[in-house]
């Protein structure tokens, strides 16, 4: 692995790296990644889940039977339903998020795609991301996967980062910039 990125490390990295390993070995990265593209989703749109993850208040059975209950709901099972009842009953269910960023990281890096961290105000309709992946791609010359971030302070606009790029063009910045200059000149 001479020349290799360092993308996973800390205890998420080897989560995440042990899921990579497992699922490349069955041949079930698309179907680990899609499943746990649901969970995020879940967790993202719901504050309930959101705070059985982060909570240090509930123990791992309370945890466990909640997670069973949200895979079985959302129909995860397979190697990623097993995982994150694996993490959660190992109690890092807290660091979930940030297993899950460097698990696709990996998965790119293993297909040869570039990733970009966009954060955007409200969630992105499917047409927009297409359009975004479509206009990264043609800016990069290379295949462009797209992790979405929803932030509301940034009041309009986007922030993309890729690789060691940056091009903020949220409205909160915007005005930070105009904020200053008036400061400047007063």
């Amino acid at each position: 692995m001479q020349g290799e990125e360092p993308i996973v490390s800390g205890m998420a990295g080897r989560y995440a790296t042990a899921l990579f390993e497992l699922a490349l070995e069955a041949g079930s990265l698309d179907a680990v990644s899609a499943d746990l593209d649901r969970f995020e989703a879940l967790l993202n749109d719901c504050d309930d889940l959101q705070h059985l993850v982060s909570s240090p208040v509930f123990g791992s059975d309370e945890q466990l039977k909640a997670i069973t209950a949200v895979l079985e709901k959302a129909e995860i099972g397979g190697l990623a339903g097993k995982f994150l009842k694996t993490i959660t009953a190992n109690r890092r269910l807290f660091a979930v998020q940030g297993i899950l960023r460097a698990y696709r990281a990996r998965v790119a890096r293993h297909k040869g795609e570039v990733r970009a961290q966009v954060t955007v105000v409200e969630p992105l309709s499917d047409a927009h991301r297409t359009a975004l992946a479509e206009t990264l791609n043609t800016v990069t010359g290379k295949d462009v996967a797209i992790d979405v971030t929803v932030d509301p302070a940034l009041i309009g606009g986007l922030v993309v980062k890729l690789g060691s790029r940056m091009v903020d063009a949220s409205l909160r910045t915007k005005l930070n910039a105009i904020r200053h200059a008036m400061k400047e000149v007063g």
